[in-house]
């Protein structure tokens, strides 16, 4: 239990109705009350997002809502942006940017808004940040830092690309988001500089950044000429795979909507299972195939599958993947060490 455990719980029922008003107003008396603006950030809006999709995970949320709750969590994250506006810069400068691919913006909006609350100026570019958008961004600013958001292992190809841009201009990188595990393992693989697994792990590295950096090695070999034919066949891999797994060939929910919602999270799930493929041959974690198989499951059983069926999953992709014998193997060793055969979430 935290200061603010109760404000916590208030704030997540806020999220729950799709309340963006009281939301906002629960955070603006917080911050009038005198309680820490980052504190806010991290503790009550960042820890209550994490619920969101947790939620999601386990079937008890739609798509919609999850949407519906992070528009609410934007709006409450904007308060604390407009108080740290006023908080005078004190430091350098951060460029926060997405890869591509990575489209959930407000992890790099509440790094972004905490790095203003602790007195440096930040260049915020949003979601889907292109290699050459960065590049003039840092060829027509001073800037000190590069921070890149990703949470998503489908974007870490150009998290990697990003990396290579800031590190050719000296520029240090420092970099976060769930896509890069529970370590700094990927990230020094991608040629990243740090590696934070939360803000506050941020604010403390962020003083140790200053100064040039070489530019980051571009990773070369087998393995990354895999990954590279694979991202350009990624649909057609995908659409291989689910011609031929039961889980989509034979659900039958008699409701309409709960057919079509089974269907989004198989195909969500198909894709994330390939660029667990892909993010492993890039970075040479292999925890990334079993952790997200173990998500898969979870994904799955709570929507009526059987945790066979992400069995069987593995199975298929390594026949898909009989191309690139490298990511096959991995699938074939790794996919199912974390399998735990009864699956399901926590209700």
């Amino acid at each position: 239990m935290t200061a603010l455990s109760g404000a916590a719980a208030a704030y997540d029922d806020a999220l729950v109705a799709g309340d963006a008003a009281g939301a906002v107003a629960l955070v603006q008396g917080l911050v009038a009350e005198g309680a820490d603006p980052l504190a806010v950030l991290v503790e009550v809006i960042g820890a209550c997002q994490r619920a969101v999709g947790d939620r999601w995970e386990c079937g008890r949320w739609t798509v919609g809502q999850e949407h519906a709750a992070t528009a609410v969590a934007i709006s409450a994250t904007g308060v604390v942006a407009r108080l740290a506006d006023h908080v005078p810069v004190t430091k350098g400068r951060v460029v926060v940017a997405c890869a591509q691919r990575e489209w959930h913006t407000l992890s790099a909006m509440i790094v972004s808004t905490a790095m203003r609350l602790l007195g440096w100026d930040t260049v915020t570019l949003g979601a889907g940040t292109a290699p050459a958008r960065l590049a003039h961004c840092l060829d027509n600013a001073r800037v000190d830092v590069t921070a890149i958001s990703c949470t998503v292992l489908g974007a870490l190809p150009a998290a990697r690309r990003l990396i290579e841009v800031s590190t050719a201009a000296g520029i240090p990188t420092l970099v976060g988001g769930a896509a890069f595990g529970a370590d700094a393992r990927r990230a020094l693989a991608l040629g990243a500089t740090a590696w934070a697994s939360d803000v506050y792990s941020a604010e403390a590295l962020l003083d140790s950044l200053a100064g040039t950096v070489p530019k980051a090695v571009v990773p070369a070999g087998r393995r990354v000429a895999e990954q590279s034919a694979i991202e350009l066949r990624h649909h057609g891999l995908v659409e291989a795979v689910k011609g031929r797994w039961s889980a989509t060939a034979t659900h039958t929910a008699s409701d309409v909507g709960d057919r079509d919602r089974f269907s989004t999270a198989c195909d969500g799930v198909l894709r994330q299972a390939l660029h667990s493929v892909g993010a492993t041959l890039l970075t040479g974690d292999v925890r990334s195939i079993p952790v997200t198989a173990a998500w898969v499951d979870r994904v799955l059983t709570a929507r009526g599958a059987k945790t066979r069926q992400t069995a069987e999953l593995g199975g298929l992709l390594a026949d898909a993947l009989h191309e690139f014998p490298a990511a096959r193997d991995l699938v074939v060793r790794h996919w199912a060490e974390d399998l735990v055969l009864n699956g399901g979430c926590a209700q």
